[in-house]
């Protein structure tokens, strides 16, 4: 249990006032942009725990579909999804899974819902994000404390997030990464943003005192010394980590059982060098 999902929740909606959504916006457009290439219709569609207002796509020749917010404030917090199995043609969801506790088990419930041929597609923070401010609080705390406590959350990578649509279920498993680096004029700009995210920290083990003022101050520091480019502007990172899957049917494509190949590598390779 590494989140605090009751915390997260009123952070979200506290940050929802006076949000700071470009990266949300980001995902939107790119979220409509790849369902649309699809050229397929999608009727029972549900959005996952997107914060705000959640994700305004059109799905179908300019139409848009209502999509259904499953997740009430107690379901939430408990990772549960109100959702029949066999439900959803889509489920979508945007920068919600990196707060999740149980991301195996809030897949394999998506996994249930999903019409056999039904679409996973979802956007999440992964890889590096967030990886300066990440080390010049580490360093900074190491420096002035004599200690480092948690202050940015893990984030899963590429490989990882593959490995779980595959354990959830999912055919056709799909991953790959949008790396967004935003500028800043300060570290604390950049924190600023994170609250009107709602995605300043919540983990369980974080400290629960204030940060001394000192080690606040040399935390923008080394930032600044680290990763500011020639303007004295800094570099924040975000790695938005895209991944889909489907809910097998017999029409998908399937591997090749093993053995079952009619020519050996061997041979083609030696055919190809003469």
């Amino acid at each position: 249990m590494l989140f605090d999902r009751a915390l997260l929740l009123q952070r979200q909606l506290r940050a929802s006032r006076h949000p700071a959504d470009f990266l949300l916006m980001r995902v939107n457009d790119e979220m409509e942009e790849r369902l649309g290439a699809m050229m397929r219709k999608f009727e029972h569609v549900a959005d996952v725990w997107t914060p705000g207002e959640g994700l305004q796509i059109r799905l179908w020749r300019g139409l848009q579909v209502p999509i259904a917010r499953p997740a009430e404030p107690s379901g939430f917090v408990a990772e549960t999804l109100p959702l029949a199995a066999e439900s959803l043609d889509l489920a979508v969801s945007a920068l919600a899974f990196q707060f999740v506790n149980d991301l195996p088990g809030v897949l394999a419930q998506i996994r249930r819902a999903l019409k056999p041929d039904g679409l996973l597609l979802a956007a999440m923070l992964g890889g590096d994000t967030l990886t300066e401010l990440r080390q010049s609080f580490a360093a900074a705390e190491a420096e002035c404390e004599g200690g480092v406590s948690p202050r940015v959350a893990p984030f899963a990578d590429l490989r990882d997030i593959g490995a779980l649509l595959q354990r959830a279920g999912f055919a056709l498993p799909v991953t790959d990464v949008d790396r967004v680096v935003v500028r800043y004029a300060s570290a604390f700009a950049l924190m600023a943003d994170l609250r009107r995210m709602g995605a300043t920290n919540v983990l369980r083990e974080r400290r629960h005192t204030l940060t001394r003022r000192a080690t606040m101050l040399r935390m923008a520091q080394l930032y600044a010394e680290r990763f500011a480019d020639a303007d004295g502007r800094i570099r924040a990172t975000f790695d938005i980590v895209w991944l889909s899957g489907w809910a097998p049917h017999e029409s998908q494509p399937k591997p090749l059982k093993p053995g079952s190949a009619k020519a050996s590598l061997e041979a083609a390779v030696k055919q190809a060098k003469r």
